[in-house]
């Protein structure tokens, strides 16, 4: 998706017809509708079939040691999207469908060992090794009921080169992701990933209690970091530089025939001031699973909620909420979990009370107890802080504008604001993924690290 987005960035830039021409030759080509019939009926927007397949022929023996990708592939999907693009290209929706998730694959020839199959209960991940990119799409249009227009597969190889030719992404997490399946090893904050470290964050079960929907929900944050970094990086303007590093990630991508230049080229130009903003995320809505025998435990679709989220699609409708002026601040820590001392650095008379009261209405757990601060003489307020809690005191610092961080070894967990001479108001503040709609999306905006 990263490298189909790039493209269309170039094409917006004003980049020749030829140069996309040159591109698109690299593509390799796959055949997924063929002799598909009864198929549903289109709706608004465009629909892309997004798969990670496990195929690792490509990758070096020092990849292979350094990632953990010494097994053998399964020859089926790791990660199977749907990218849903508004009819107006002013917005992209991507559904997250969990391999594990219980389907039923239509008839079809086993492409392995050629026997017929009626159609018959699987994993959702497991229709790839059975049919290919046919019955993957003829499953995920069947249980999903919405018409795929476009496919593209991307493997191991493709996927570390899209990421490298990006410069990497920078990922954020609240606490520690280790798994030794992968070797993925972060502790919590901001680390800037490389395409092989990429690889083990996108794929890691075990990192945090071994549920495939954490992982799912890891993958969408990276998707929603990658479309930032390769709308804002400048390999994007620059066409020689970008022509260089697209020929090697696209020789490893596959797609249909029909996403041609005359496609990239128009869905470009539609396409102008696209941001991460205008992508939103979410996963199919799941209930209890099925066991399938031979198989084991799946994932089960809500049938309501499910059935609502894909009408919305179809429909061409947002996933998440309408966006409301408001002046209220996004901030990565919720102001209830913040614990604050207010003290008075001026000469003003009740001014730590005023500050306390502001903020306490706002949310923040202050301990209603202002005092006054060893010095009076202090012109800008001060939020002192204990670098343990960066992230807290970064959040109390956008509700008072203009103030100053300061770190202080060993304060603990309770925040201390000196108001100074320049205080005026505090400013409302919340959580960044509050409100996230009925389908629990969110916009790209808001998982990327600020």
């Amino acid at each position: 998706m990263a490298t189909g987005l790039s493209v269309l960035v170039l094409s917006v830039a004003g980049i020749g017809h030829a140069l996309v021409t040159s591109l698109d030759t690299g593509i390799g080509r796959v055949d997924p509708f063929k002799d598909m019939k009864n198929r549903p009926g289109s709706g608004g927007g465009m629909n892309v079939l997004l798969v990670g397949t496990d195929g690792r022929d490509k990758i070096t023996e020092q990849e292979r040691q350094d990632y953990l990708l010494g097994g053998a592939p399964c020859n089926c999907t790791d990660t199977i999207m749907i990218v849903h693009l508004s009819a107006d290209r002013r917005r992209v929706s991507v559904v997250s469908l969990p391999r594990d998730s219980y389907a039923v694959a239509p008839a079809h020839i086993d492409q392995t060992t050629r026997e017929h199959h009626k159609a018959h209960p699987i994993k959702l991940n497991s229709a790839y090794a059975e049919g290919g990119p046919n019955l993957t799409v003829r499953t995920v249009e069947r249980a999903t009921k919405l018409k795929i227009d476009h496919y593209l597969e991307v493997d191991f190889t493709s996927f570390i080169k899209t990421v490298d030719a990006v410069d990497g992404v920078d990922i954020c997490t609240a606490t520690p992701l280790k798994d030794s399946h992968t070797g993925l090893d972060l502790p919590a904050g901001t680390h800037h990933l490389s395409g092989g470290q990429a690889l083990q964050y996108v794929r890691s079960r075990y990192a945090d209690g071994g549920s495939d929907l954490n992982r799912v929900r890891r993958q969408q944050r990276f998707l929603a970091a990658l479309i930032d970094k390769a709308t804002s990086s400048g390999v994007l303007l620059n066409p020689v530089k970008f022509r260089a590093v697209s020929k090697t990630v696209l020789s490893s991508v596959r797609a249909d025939e029909r996403f041609g230049t005359d496609e990239m080229l128009a869905l470009g130009r539609a396409m102008r001031g696209f941001s991460p903003s205008s992508s939103e995320f979410t996963t199919v809505p799941t209930s209890e699973g099925r066991p399938i025998k031979g198989a084991g435990a799946t994932l089960a679709w809500d049938p309501e909620k499910s059935a609502k989220l894909f009408k919305t699609l179809r429909e061409d409708r947002p996933l998440t909420p309408l966006k409301v002026k408001s002046t209220v601040v996004p901030v990565e820590v919720a102001p209830e979990q913040i614990r604050v001392q207010v003290d008075n650095g001026t000469t003003t008379p009740n001014l730590g009370k005023r500050v306390d009261a502001a903020l306490r209405a706002t949310g923040f757990r202050t301990t209603n107890s202002p005092g006054n601060a060893d010095r009076r003489d202090i012109r800008r307020t001060i939020v002192a802080y204990d670098p343990r809690w960066d992230r807290s005191a970064k959040s109390l610092a956008k509700a008072l504008p203009g103030s100053e961080l300061r770190e202080v070894k060993g304060q603990g967990a309770v925040l201390r604001v000196i108001a100074g001479a320049d205080f005026e108001k505090v400013t409302r503040v919340r959580a960044k993924e509050a409100k996230r709609g009925e389908f629990d999306a969110s916009t790209g905006d808001q998982v990327v690290c600020n």
